[in-house]
């Protein structure tokens, strides 16, 4: 996502931050590209012009053209601006003090409604919270099904339709167990239509009437650029919603709903769904993307990440296995596994600060089917071979390469590139300097 106008903006924001001087001449011609840049990005015409305009504005003031490093001024400037536009800060659902929080997801069908409902369910499980589930859409059997399968695979509770012909019927039963239950938070998946027309939103409209929910939450298509803008706009007029969430962005090469959305509407994303999977749902943070649109990386979101695949006494154990040289190529493959967790070579170089535009310089194709020749190889060695690598010799290489569908010379490879990077971890571990030359050449 954004690739695009990251390449673009950080050419640009580079050329500024060189310049020790900066004129009005030199922040309108600037401008003029950004303005292209957004624009190019399908960014809604009206939200570019008031972005430029504001950015010029404060960049040609004292807070810009008297700065000490008037470059750096300006591209934090940018940054700052970006972050309002897209909504200041990332809330996700906040939880009312009272239990249950009520949640309506609304959207049109193709968007994914069903699926986030899922996704939501399993983000707030993961915090251990108690969630319960809602099927409120009697439109659409498969989506019932499709909600009972999810809730089946999260292990958590739900409300099916017990012949009701009125949605909100339903919605009144999860209520009610909802509270009996002493439930955290209810998400309530809603009829959806393939178009806005008045008989889904009166039906919407009644039900938030009589559910006076928390939250209404739409669900809309990243990848339809405008289009999803225009829904966000038509449903918010007659819901008042109180967040978005875009799905598909992983397929959104740029991002124009994502910068239009609030500035449009008034309503702020909350989420972005990553992915169909029911974990590949994040919690939007403005002053993040903002960060990651300008080439400076998403450590915070990296760290976190990172927080959920590995557990305090995981990352202690192993780091005591790295000071006292007993890291092992199961480690290694453990290690492999987690970061596959994080969302892949490309997620990882975009959250990595001065990384991003190293995307265009890499092969990420290549870098996945290395990875899988690595697991093969990995696979094909014994316990004791893995765990004591000292002892495949030559013919234990050759059937661990016959094994993998590799050759020895890969294995050997494997082998040199484990003991480097092996070194390299106990002396970062033990706090000595690393020495480059004596590891070796690290590929």
């Amino acid at each position: 996502m954004f690739d695009s106008l990251t390449q673009k903006l950080d050419g640009l924001l580079k050329n500024l931050r060189g310049k020790g001087v900066l004129t009005e001449q030199n922040i309108d011609e600037a401008l003029k590209e950004v303005r292209l840049a957004l624009l190019s990005a399908d960014v809604h015409f009206s939200v570019v012009k008031s972005f430029v305009d504001r950015v010029r504005v404060k960049a040609v003031g004292a807070e810009g053209m008297k700065s000490l490093t008037p470059g750096l001024q300006v591209v934090k400037i940018v940054h700052a601006e970006l972050t309002d536009l897209m909504g200041k800060k990332g809330t996700g659902i906040p939880l009312a003090s009272k239990p249950p929080t009520v949640v309506m997801v609304v959207g049109l069908q193709g968007a994914g409604k069903t699926t986030t409902a899922g996704k939501l369910a399993k983000l707030y499980r993961a915090k251990e919270k108690k969630v319960l589930l809602v099927a409120a859409d009697l439109q659409r059997p498969a989506a019932v099904a499709q909600l009972q399968t999810h809730a089946e695979a999260l292990r958590v509770s739900i409300v099916l339709p017990e012949g009701e012909t009125d949605p909100t019927a339903v919605v009144r039963r999860g209520l009610a167990r909802g509270k009996v239950e002493d439930v955290d938070l209810i998400i309530i998946d809603t009829a959806g239509r393939l178009q806005i027309d008045e008989r889904l939103m009166a039906e919407l409209a009644q039900m938030k009437a009589d559910v006076a929910p928390h939250e209404i939450l739409l669900v809309a298509d990243a990848m339809t650029g405008q289009v999803a803008v225009d829904v966000a706009r038509a449903f918010h007029e007659r819901l008042g919603l109180t967040g978005v969430i875009l799905t598909k962005t992983e397929g959104d090469a740029r991002g124009g709903a994502l910068l239009s959305i609030r500035e449009m509407t008034g309503a702020p994303v909350k989420f972005l769904g990553t992915g169909e999977k029911l974990d590949a749902l994040e919690v939007f943070h403005p002053d993040r993307m903002a960060s990651r649109i300008l080439g400076m990386g998403d450590a915070l979101s990296l760290i976190e990440l990172a927080e959920e695949s590995v557990t305090r006494e995981e990352a202690t154990r192993l780091h005591e296995k790295i000071r006292s040289d007993r890291f092992t190529l199961d480690d290694f493959r453990a290690q492999m596994k987690q970061m596959k967790g994080l969302g892949g070579i490309e997620k990882m170089l975009d959250m990595i600060p001065g990384l991003g535009r190293m995307k265009s310089q890499i092969d990420a194709g290549q870098v996945e089917r290395e990875v899988k020749h690595v697991e093969a190889i990995l696979s094909s060695m014994t316990p004791r071979e893995r765990d004591t690598p000292e002892v495949i010799n030559g013919s234990r290489r050759l059937r661990i390469s016959k094994g993998s569908g590799t050759s020895v010379q890969e294995v050997n490879r494997l082998l040199k590139q484990f003991q480097g990077a092996k070194k390299m971890m106990k002396q970062m571990a033990t706090g000595k300097r690393i020495d480059w030359g004596k590891i070796g050449v690290m590929r």
